[in-house]
């Protein structure tokens, strides 16, 4: 079993993808569930997070000028389709469900997660970069 520790947020994710990081690996951490060999993992889904904010963000923009926009967009020939916007926000949304699940983040995933209590580190914060 790896060490136990808190693994420092990389500098490049962006600012949503920095709190999601604060808000989720201390409890992560407290729990037994995150170490140092978790910081890719674990980077993948604050990155996922943190794209998916901004895109939903850049939608509302979008959507304040016309029921469509950020919805659909009309093509040369006249044609609907879904907004490029809505299919990176569903497919950062879904990347990061998925990614929880990997850290027992939800609620069919918690069920099957078991931590033995001698390997929760309890208040004791180690980080590392």
């Amino acid at each position: 079993m790896p060490e136990l520790r808190l693994p420092l947020p990389p500098p490049e994710l962006n600012d949503d993808g920095k709190i999601e990081w604060g808000r989720i690996s201390e409890e992560l951490f407290r729990l037994g569930l995150l170490t140092g060999l978790d910081r890719g993992a674990l980077t993948a889904l604050c990155d996922a997070w943190g794209t998916y904010m901004q895109t939903l963000r850049l939608i509302q923009e979008l959507q304040k000028g016309s029921a469509l926009n950020g919805l659909m967009l009309r093509t040369k020939q006249g044609n609907f389709i879904p907004h490029p916007l809505r299919g990176i926000a569903n497919k950062q949304r879904a990347d990061y469900v998925r990614i929880c699940a990997e850290f027992g983040m939800t609620p069919s995933a918690r069920a099957s997660v078991s931590v033995p209590p001698a390997s929760r580190p309890g208040n004791a914060f180690s980080e590392i970069g």
